[in-house]
Protein backbone atom coordinates (compact mmCIF):
# COMPACT_ATOMS: atom_id res chain seq x y z
CA UNK A 1 0.00 0.00 0.00
CA UNK A 2 1.05 3.90 -0.44
CA UNK A 3 2.31 5.48 2.53
CA UNK A 4 0.16 8.71 3.07
CA UNK A 5 2.06 12.19 2.39
CA UNK A 6 3.70 13.14 5.30
CA UNK A 7 3.16 17.18 6.44
CA UNK A 8 4.92 19.73 5.19
CA UNK A 9 6.03 17.98 1.86
CA UNK A 10 5.29 18.94 -1.33
CA UNK A 11 3.01 16.84 -3.21
CA UNK A 12 4.83 17.06 -6.68
CA UNK A 13 8.12 15.79 -4.59
CA UNK A 14 6.04 13.60 -2.90
CA UNK A 15 4.68 11.72 -6.07
CA UNK A 16 7.98 12.31 -7.45
CA UNK A 17 9.89 10.30 -4.71
CA UNK A 18 7.43 7.10 -5.18
CA UNK A 19 7.81 7.03 -8.89
CA UNK A 20 11.47 7.09 -8.64
CA UNK A 21 11.44 4.74 -6.33
CA UNK A 22 9.06 2.30 -8.12
CA UNK A 23 11.12 2.77 -11.24
CA UNK A 24 14.14 1.19 -9.06
CA UNK A 25 12.56 -1.58 -8.01
CA UNK A 26 11.18 -2.26 -12.08
CA UNK A 27 7.93 -2.10 -11.03
CA UNK A 28 6.99 0.09 -14.48
CA UNK A 29 8.64 -2.70 -16.74
CA UNK A 30 6.03 -5.37 -16.23
CA UNK A 31 3.75 -3.37 -17.17
CA UNK A 32 1.41 -4.36 -20.02
CA UNK A 33 2.37 -2.60 -23.38
CA UNK A 34 5.89 -1.99 -22.10
CA UNK A 35 8.56 -1.40 -25.09
CA UNK A 36 5.35 -0.48 -27.01
CA UNK A 37 4.04 2.88 -28.92
CA UNK A 38 1.32 4.41 -27.61
CA UNK A 39 -2.07 4.18 -29.58
CA UNK A 40 -2.44 6.78 -32.20
CA UNK A 41 -3.78 9.87 -30.41
CA UNK A 42 -5.08 11.64 -33.73
CA UNK A 43 -7.55 9.40 -34.37
CA UNK A 44 -11.19 10.31 -33.88
CA UNK A 45 -12.64 9.74 -30.36
CA UNK A 46 -14.65 6.76 -30.24
CA UNK A 47 -17.02 6.26 -27.14
CA UNK A 48 -16.99 2.45 -27.38
CA UNK A 49 -13.07 2.25 -27.58
CA UNK A 50 -13.40 0.12 -24.00
CA UNK A 51 -16.00 -2.12 -25.50
CA UNK A 52 -14.34 -2.91 -29.02
CA UNK A 53 -10.81 -3.30 -26.73
CA UNK A 54 -12.36 -6.12 -24.53
CA UNK A 55 -13.74 -7.61 -27.87
CA UNK A 56 -10.38 -7.85 -29.36
CA UNK A 57 -8.41 -9.02 -25.94
CA UNK A 58 -11.13 -11.65 -25.77
CA UNK A 59 -10.87 -12.28 -29.30
CA UNK A 60 -14.72 -12.64 -30.10
CA UNK A 61 -16.21 -10.80 -33.10
CA UNK A 62 -19.38 -9.55 -33.80
CA UNK A 63 -20.54 -10.44 -37.26
CA UNK A 64 -24.21 -9.66 -39.34
CA UNK A 65 -26.65 -12.98 -38.74
CA UNK A 66 -25.95 -13.83 -42.28
CA UNK A 67 -22.12 -13.63 -42.27
CA UNK A 68 -21.93 -15.63 -39.23
CA UNK A 69 -24.12 -18.24 -40.71
CA UNK A 70 -21.89 -18.05 -44.07
CA UNK A 71 -19.06 -18.66 -41.52
CA UNK A 72 -20.61 -21.86 -39.24
CA UNK A 73 -21.45 -23.75 -42.59
CA UNK A 74 -17.20 -23.32 -43.61
CA UNK A 75 -16.80 -24.68 -39.99
CA UNK A 76 -18.99 -27.43 -40.62
CA UNK A 77 -17.07 -28.26 -44.15
CA UNK A 78 -14.01 -28.27 -42.02
CA UNK A 79 -16.03 -30.31 -39.30
CA UNK A 80 -17.08 -33.03 -42.29
CA UNK A 81 -13.07 -33.10 -42.79
CA UNK A 82 -12.14 -34.40 -39.67
CA UNK A 83 -15.17 -36.27 -39.47
CA UNK A 84 -14.54 -39.80 -38.32
CA UNK A 85 -17.22 -41.84 -39.33
CA UNK A 86 -20.52 -41.33 -41.97
CA UNK A 87 -23.20 -40.90 -39.03
CA UNK A 88 -21.12 -37.82 -37.63
CA UNK A 89 -20.72 -36.23 -41.12
CA UNK A 90 -24.42 -36.58 -41.70
CA UNK A 91 -25.45 -35.06 -38.11
CA UNK A 92 -23.28 -31.97 -38.72
CA UNK A 93 -24.92 -31.82 -42.32
CA UNK A 94 -28.13 -31.97 -40.76
CA UNK A 95 -27.35 -29.40 -38.34
CA UNK A 96 -25.91 -26.70 -40.29
CA UNK A 97 -28.83 -27.36 -42.96
CA UNK A 98 -31.82 -27.01 -40.17
CA UNK A 99 -29.93 -23.39 -39.89
CA UNK A 100 -29.53 -22.82 -43.33
CA UNK A 101 -33.28 -23.20 -43.87
CA UNK A 102 -34.69 -21.51 -41.30
CA UNK A 103 -32.42 -18.52 -42.57
CA UNK A 104 -33.61 -18.92 -46.08
CA UNK A 105 -37.27 -18.93 -44.63
CA UNK A 106 -37.33 -15.64 -42.42
CA UNK A 107 -33.36 -13.87 -43.96
CA UNK A 108 -31.28 -12.54 -41.13
CA UNK A 109 -30.11 -9.02 -41.67
CA UNK A 110 -26.53 -7.93 -43.38
CA UNK A 111 -25.58 -8.93 -46.48
CA UNK A 112 -27.33 -11.34 -48.85
CA UNK A 113 -26.64 -15.15 -47.26
CA UNK A 114 -25.63 -16.30 -50.66
CA UNK A 115 -25.93 -20.40 -49.11
CA UNK A 116 -28.48 -22.73 -49.82
CA UNK A 117 -28.46 -26.81 -47.84
CA UNK A 118 -25.80 -29.14 -48.41
CA UNK A 119 -26.74 -32.39 -50.32
CA UNK A 120 -27.14 -34.96 -47.28
CA UNK A 121 -25.79 -37.54 -49.97
CA UNK A 122 -23.47 -36.03 -52.17
CA UNK A 123 -21.43 -34.69 -48.78
CA UNK A 124 -21.23 -38.38 -47.32
CA UNK A 125 -20.16 -39.79 -50.88
CA UNK A 126 -17.65 -36.76 -50.84
CA UNK A 127 -16.26 -37.91 -47.57
CA UNK A 128 -16.48 -41.74 -48.40
CA UNK A 129 -14.15 -40.94 -51.33
CA UNK A 130 -12.02 -38.74 -49.65
CA UNK A 131 -11.22 -41.74 -46.81
CA UNK A 132 -10.94 -44.08 -49.32
CA UNK A 133 -8.19 -41.88 -51.08
CA UNK A 134 -6.15 -41.87 -47.94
Amino acid sequence: MTERKPPGVSFESFVDKQIREAEERGEFQRLAGFGRPLDDDRAPYDELWWIKGKLHREGASVLPPSLALRKEAEDAKEAIGRAVSESQVRRIVNEINKKITEALKRPPTGPPLHLKPFDVEATAEEWRAGRRDR
